[in-house]
């Protein structure tokens, strides 16, 4: 049976093959100007003339709109769904090759499956942090939703590369991306839900468009946490199991199931990220930050990371947050209690994350008049071996500022050529040996 790529190419190929004109397909109900119009792809059926049409042409209704029969649309359909488990509660290696095999089995006959298959791909490249790979599909997909509106929503994508390209360290095209999305989004008027909760989270990463981000924090209220990770296996064994026995209607309905009963908790997770986030923005700003606020959002989400074991590295950075949050409040004893915490959380980790409690304990350490050298070295060994990017670069120029305060200026030049260098730049600063080279990234 032909199975070209649209709705208009699979009627003509079927017309053609069965020796129909245009004229006897569209019979007594339909004009064959109508018909014309569908075969170019100016009009899309509805769904009573594609059942009338599909029982002319001898196929299935489903066949006509989708490319697919009945059965290989519900193993499809089945396909998606356990790609979409692997990448949230599961392996995302494993999910990016499940979708990619969707990808494959549809091919050009069903352009839009395989764009929504290859957005799979995309957040299972993002979720193993091959950030780069992820933007080269994300833009692709850009292009195909400008050119076939039909297949693939601009916003989700938009969003997603304002995001991927803020942790590349492009934070210029971060924020450009993330400044249209949010045109877009402001005119819909939405501040609720998955989208508007992946742009806040992108525009907040970005340090752009706070007021959008206030809001959407405003909106959904206090952060609560649910792990129901047994919940969500149990019901995707089940899936797999009525798979197994061929109960493939059965199988979707658990994994659908399965799916829903994780997004509370992957909404959680990412308002936390904003909130910790807009805690350390409002914490590193003027004098008059309300600190109260900070507080509050740090604190919360430090409890919903608690409740989750897979967020250990944001429960410790949470905490790292609240204790400089606490800091700046004056109330030093909590703050040395909460990066104690984050570093007994990551217990011999390297990092920004480890490195910035340590720092945080030194600046304790200046406001008692006491030496923070130790805690500065420590924080230094710490980024030593971490791979350059903006948040070490950050965090270079910031221990800089520190061995500054405590009067080591050699050691201070020595961690702002550190910082420079985490961008991909060699300078020449006074009393370095470092000559000025551009570094091929």
């Amino acid at each position: 049976m032909p199975s070209q790529g649209t709705i208009g190419d699979r009627v003509r190929g079927l017309r053609l093959s069965r020796r129909m004109s245009q004229a006897q397909l569209a019979g007594p109900d339909l004009s064959d100007s109508y018909v014309s119009l569908i075969e170019s792809g100016k009009r899309t059926p509805t769904p009573v003339v594609a059942r009338l049409l599909a029982e002319r042409l001898g196929c299935t209704t489903e066949y006509l709109l989708h490319g697919i029969e009945p059965r290989q649309r519900i193993d499809t359909e089945l396909g998606l769904r356990h790609a979409e488990l692997e990448l949230y509660h599961g392996d995302p290696a494993v999910a990016a090759d499940r979708f990619t095999e969707i990808v494959k089995a549809a091919g050009e006959d069903n352009a839009m499956l395989a764009a929504h298959a290859r957005l799979g791909v995309a957040r299972a490249l993002e979720a193993q942090g091959r950030v780069g790979r992820a933007v080269e599909v994300y833009e692709r997909l850009r292009r195909e939703a400008a050119a076939h509106p039909e297949r693939l929503a601009d916003l989700p994508l938009t969003v997603a590369l304002c995001r991927c390209y803020q942790r590349a360290g492009d934070q210029l095209r971060a924020r450009d991306l993330g400044t249209h999305a949010l045109d877009q989004i402001d005119r819909l008027g939405v501040i609720d839900g998955e989208l508007a909760v992946e742009l806040a989270l992108a525009l907040v990463e970005a340090e752009t468009g706070l007021s959008y981000v206030e809001r959407v924090l405003s909106a959904g209220g206090p952060l609560r946490a649910e792990d129901r990770s047994t919940e969500i296996l149990a019901l995707w064994q089940a899936s797999v199991r009525a798979a197994e026995g061929e109960d493939s209607a059965l199988a979707v309905r658990l994994a659908e199931d399965a799916l829903a009963a994780g997004r509370p908790a992957r909404m959680a997770v990412r308002r936390a990220r904003i909130a910790m986030h807009w805690a350390r923005l409002t914490a590193a700003s003027s004098e008059d930050a309300d600190l109260d606020r900070a507080n509050t959002l740090a604190r919360s989400a430090a409890d919903v990371f608690a409740e989750f074991p897979a967020e250990r590295q944001e429960h410790a950075r949470s905490l790292v947050v609240l204790s400089f949050v606490r800091l700046r409040a004056g109330d030093t004893e909590s703050a040395v209690e909460l990066a104690n915490q984050a570093l007994n959380l990551l217990d011999i980790a390297k990092g920004t994350t480890a490195a910035t409690a340590h720092m945080v304990l030194a600046e304790i350490a200046l406001a008692r008049s006491e030496d923070p050298a130790a805690e500065l070295e420590r924080a230094h060994d710490l980024l030593d071996v971490e791979t350059p990017d903006r948040e070490t670069a950050r965090t270079w120029r910031r221990l800089g500022d520190l061995w500054g305060q405590a009067g080591a200026l050699d050691r201070q030049a020595e961690a702002y050529r550190r910082a420079l260098e985490a961008v991909g730049l060699r300078v020449n600063i006074p009393g370095s040996m470092t000559t000025t080279t551009l570094l091929a990234r």
